[in-house]
């Protein structure tokens, strides 16, 4: 398990990449662009990215754009001077002020005005600010981190959203995968999160029965860790026993999960695909050590097939590929006991393009 200093818990192989980005873009100044569904944690990353950083011991000044109204954002980024508006009783600065020599973090930046968008790239290019109602510009030095969870591209395809302040925001791009896309990582985070709230509550830590892990597995988490987070502390307060059953989740888990077999044991490889004639299970083409044919490749324990593996077995490249890759499929599905999150973890694929390759196949 990966936890961070910010508190970012995983393992999945997606999540790995993620941490390796953050920790070499951390010590730099760029200014990077944090994209992600809600939920799935892009303001830990973010103060990830604070802490790799040199600036770790000065300011970190989060502000979330969707959040304020967009005649008050100006003020509440750039500050004001006495007597700029009505309210304006004295002169404040703004978090751009607040967070010099440190970073600033705006959050759901595509929400904000097409006008104040303008004043970002400014201070972007310029590196520096100007209050509302000052006459003059000040100089700050901040490392600019935005996070947004909709599609910036196509915001500016559609007119909502600068492009030249797209391009100088999205110098380092980070994407923070969903959680469905993280593979083992559901059931780490229910195990982590469970123990929490049971703690708080004061009862021994919950466990899941295994048809209720494997639906947390299976359920597609619109609303990711923050979704998971939620429905832990919900078992912890209203679960009767210390085991967590299917009677006791959700019902938008359970209409989900309905017509899965979460009990049926998943057959092995060898058992769920036969071999086609006149392949024996002993003799599967790719098999180590198997292969006697002149001119195979031997690296390192491993066969690679040859052409003449192809005339062996009678079957063209087509037939060849898609007969191992089905094999490799099931056995994946047989290694995580049917649970597709880790399937696709195994073979390093999505798990959309993992149940496609099912679909394909008839082995949903």
């Amino acid at each position: 398990m990966n936890i961070s200093a910010t508190g970012i818990i995983g393992q999945s192989s997606v999540l790995k990449n993620m941490f390796r980005l953050l920790e070499k873009v951390g010590p730099t100044d760029s200014t990077v662009l944090v994209t992600g569904e809600s939920g799935t944690g892009k303001e830990l990353a973010v103060r990830a990215l604070h802490q790799y950083s040199a600036r770790k011991d000065k300011p970190f000044v989060p502000i979330n754009c969707g959040a304020i109204p967009k005649d008050l954002l100006e003020s509440e980024l750039f500050g004001h001077e006495k007597g700029a508006f009505t309210h304006a009783l004295r002169s404040r600065q703004g978090r751009f002020e607040l967070a010099d020599s440190g970073t600033i973090f705006l959050d759901e930046i595509g929400e904000m005005d097409l006008s104040l968008q303008v004043k970002i790239l400014r201070v972007l290019q310029e590196k520096e600010i100007e209050r509302v109602g000052g006459n003059g510009a000040k100089k700050v030095d901040v490392r600019v981190v935005a996070a947004t969870n909709r599609n910036l591209e196509q915001e500016v395809e559609r007119g909502r959203f600068r492009e030249d302040l797209f391009y100088r925001l999205n110098v380092i791009p980070i994407h923070l995968p969903p959680l469905r896309e993280r593979g083992g990582d559901i059931a780490l985070l229910a195990d982590y999160f469970i123990s929490i709230f049971s703690r708080k509550n004061g009862r021994h830590k919950l466990s899941f029965a295994p048809e209720a892990g494997r639906a947390l597995e299976y359920y597609n988490w619109p609303g990711n860790v923050r979704e998971l987070e939620n429905i832990m502390e919900r078992l912890a307060v209203l679960c009767d026993s210390d085991i967590i059953t299917m009677n006791d989740l959700p019902a938008k888990i359970l209409e989900q999960v309905k017509d899965i077999p979460l009990t049926t044991p998943v057959p092995s490889a060898s058992e769920a695909v036969p071999p086609p004639a006149p392949t024996e299970a002993s003799s599967t083409p790719l098999s180590s050590g198997q292969n006697e044919q002149s001119g195979t490749e031997k690296q390192q324990g491993f066969t690679w097939p040859v052409l003449a593996d192809l005339e062996k077995y009678s079957m063209n490249l087509k037939d060849f590929l898609d007969h191992m890759e089905e094999r490799l499929l099931l056995e994946a599905l047989a290694s995580s006991a049917g649970v597709k999150n880790q399937a696709a973890e195994i073979l390093g694929i999505k798990r959309t393009t993992l149940i496609e390759k099912l679909k394909k196949r008839n082995l949903e």
